[in-house]
């Protein structure tokens, strides 16, 4: 039985995904790109704290194919899974890193084009004496 390892991350794209097709021919592609989540509280002084996390995602197949819809600075909501790689280097020193690996995503909006879209409403309603 897999236990639940799930999560769900709203940010924004840090710049746009690296994309790569396997050479191998298996049809597999895979796209990584980091997404930057922003928090904010008050601090113990009642000041307000930006905090920002960033987090290296991993896309495969269809996925991937997803994810280069999205371009650095847009708004996107990820659902997958964390993963853990871990090596020794030549030394004998043991590494890990931690990422995620997107089974989902869903692009955001980007506000430049919300303001667009809605500039062309209020056109359409002017021309059409809405």
């Amino acid at each position: 039985m897999n236990q639940i390892n799930q999560c769900i991350l709203e940010g924004n794209l840090v710049k746009n995904p690296e994309y790569k097709e396997n050479s191998a021919g298996t049809g597999h592609s895979v796209s990584k790109f980091v997404l930057a989540s922003n928090k904010m509280y008050k601090n113990s002084k009642g000041e307000i704290v930006k905090e920002v996390s960033y987090f290296d995602i991993e896309a495969w197949g269809n996925t991937a194919k997803k994810s280069l819809e999205a371009k650095a600075g847009q708004q996107m909501r990820v659902v997958g899974r964390m993963k853990q790689n871990r090596w020794k280097d030549e030394k004998g020193i043991n590494h890990s890193k931690l990422f995620i690996v997107a089974e989902h995503i869903d692009l955001k909006e980007q506000k430049v084009e919300q303001a667009k879209a809605a500039k062309r409403t209020k056109d359409e309603d002017l021309e059409y004496g809405r």
